[in-house]
């Protein structure tokens, strides 16, 4: 299975993105922030040092988590490992919730994707904190793909509560449903040995910083009635949590 796999649907909605005059594809530009929004400092404490006591109680608790995990739970994580995506939302909403169906959702999500995507790589540029398993070659994880300086904010966690935030404005009866998944989402990468405490609890406050300041751009809320609009008209509203 290709890692960080996408659905076409959303692959185009984030090409278009990047198919302004002037933005190169392999360099994303922000579409609805500016880049005093998501300036690192501004955002995110510095993560704890490596060797610190903090650090040393982080790395502990991914052995903990790490020695009672079963297989099944390690694999639903895997899992979400290699989708760093909408599509991790259908368990939360119904099988329904199909993004190769729902191209104005998946324009939506895709222009999430974009703004945090940039917002999470300049923080981890900045911070560059070593991952776990660069401490600890013996931890246990999910993938070593990852570049190993690049642990701090969790790029899964920011993304998953970015989406989140978004999808309870257009899905506000299954907000409790949306924000748990993200969540377990996020507290997988603990259980990947990918990212330590601190860094998913950055990526969370990162995503709901951007999501909540993509929100007051009047662009975006037309995006957002419009697939608010698509899920009603797909039966997907109105769903007990």
């Amino acid at each position: 299975m290709a890692r960080r796999s996408t659905t076409l649907t959303v692959l185009a909605g984030l090409a278009l993105l990047l198919a302004a005059p002037g933005h190169a594809a392999d360099k994303p530009a922000l579409a609805f922030l500016s880049e005093a929004d998501v300036e690192p400092t501004h955002l995110l404490p510095p993560p704890p040092v490596d060797g610190s006591a903090q650090a040393r109680d982080e790395l502990a608790e991914l052995r903990r988590i790490a020695a009672v995990t079963t297989p099944a739970e390690f694999e639903q994580a895997r899992w979400d490992d290699e989708h760093e995506d909408g599509t991790i939302f259908q368990s939360a909403i119904a099988p329904g919730f199909d993004l190769a169906r729902l191209p104005a959702t998946a324009k939506l999500l895709a222009e999430v994707r974009n703004e945090e995507s940039v917002a999470g790589k300049a923080a981890k540029n900045y911070f560059k904190r070593n991952r776990p398993w660069i401490v600890d070659p013996k931890l246990k994880t999910c993938s070593r793909e990852d570049a190993p300086q690049s642990s701090y904010p969790s790029g899964h966690s920011t993304m998953a509560f970015s989406m989140a935030v978004v999808l309870t404005r257009a899905l506000p009866e299954l907000s409790g449903n949306i924000m748990g998944r993200a969540r377990e989402y996020a507290y997988h990468r603990l259980v990947c040995g990918m990212h330590y405490r601190a860094d998913i609890v950055a990526g969370q406050a990162l995503g709901t910083a951007v999501a909540a300041q993509m929100l007051k751009d009047p662009r975006f809320q037309a995006d957002l009635d419009a697939a608010r609009e698509e899920l009603k008209a797909a039966g997907l509203t109105g769903r007990a949590g």
